[in-house]
């Protein structure tokens, strides 16, 4: 749920990334794409805010959810995302970011 340019540089970077678009996810809806993440033990990496009120609400509610880094367009550039996701990964295992919002610029 991110600029093709992000993935591909994280990608390049020996990040595991997959992308929604790519396994014909990228049309659920937040709370299907959140249970998905969970069941794929992935964290989310996500531009849109209504993905981050989701996770919120879940945080809020004690329902489980995998983890979600967010950036808004405005705020971030890729290249901050790119530095500062290939950082998240390479420091956290996906388990430790259960059921977290983490926010970029980190």
């Amino acid at each position: 749920m991110c600029a093709g340019a992000i993935t591909e540089a994280l990608r390049k970077r020996s990040v595991d990334v997959p992308a929604a678009q790519q396994d014909g996810t990228a049309r659920l809806g937040d709370p299907e794409l959140l249970d998905r993440a969970m069941a794929l033990g992935r964290v989310l990496f996500s531009q849109d805010a209504d993905l981050l009120r989701e996770a919120t609400r879940r945080q809020r509610s004690g329902a489980q959810f995998f983890g979600v880094v967010y950036a808004h367009q405005l705020k971030v550039t890729d290249r901050e995302c790119i530095e500062d996701l290939e950082a998240l990964a390479k420091i956290y295992e996906p388990s430790d970011m259960a059921n977290r919002v983490v926010y970029l610029p980190l």
